[in-house]
């Protein structure tokens, strides 16, 4: 990673901010919102300010998050969200790696571009991308906020296919009626 997003944690320690289970603002269906702790952002009017420490919240390790996970039936998918994600690529892969061959949809959100995602040397953040279905790209910009939007916090910000934009390299839209 560049020096600006340093990763804090060991490849199976995530650095944690919090959870949310049963969220329903994260993604469509019924998911598990993982917030992990750091960003190097720190966007103005950012509604998660006391995520922005690398130094702050609790390690988690991938099998704690894991049971969370399987503790709930309904869950239709997972959302890594922060503080800045791919700040923690590493640690979260093996929890994407479950996720995925657990049949769950995995939603990301970065306040990095797609663009600027496959520019960074650290060769988990592209691994994370190649696990994901949906990114959520882009800074929170305030002066661009919308409220009426769903699942996304200011206009500038994209609602991604990940698979469909790593093949074509370059950011091809989600679609999909239930993620508008």
């Amino acid at each position: 990673m560049s020096a600006n997003c340093p990763t804090q944690t060991t490849p199976r320690t995530i650095q944690l901010a919090g959870v949310v289970n049963d969220s329903i603002t994260d993604g469509p269906g019924i998911r598990l919102t993982v917030f992990v702790q750091g960003c190097p952002h720190h966007c103005p009017g950012c509604h998660n300010q006391q995520t922005w420490d690398f130094a702050g919240g609790q390690p988690t390790t991938t099998e704690e998050l894991w049971q969370q996970i399987q503790q709930n039936p309904l869950l239709s998918g997972v959302t890594f969200s922060g503080g800045e994600p791919m700040a923690q690529a590493a640690a979260l892969l093996p929890l994407a790696q479950r996720i995925k061959q657990a049949g769950l949809e995995l939603a990301i959100y970065s306040g990095y571009t797609f663009e600027q995602l496959l520019n960074l040397p650290d060769p988990a953040v592209r691994q994370l991308l190649e696990l994901a279905d949906t990114l959520i790209d882009g800074p929170f910009i305030l002066a661009q906020r919308n409220l009426e939007l769903n699942f996304r916090g200011s206009e500038n910000q994209r609602i991604l296919k990940a698979a469909a934009s790593l093949k074509e390299g370059r950011p091809v839209l989600e679609e999909a009626e239930r993620w508008h």
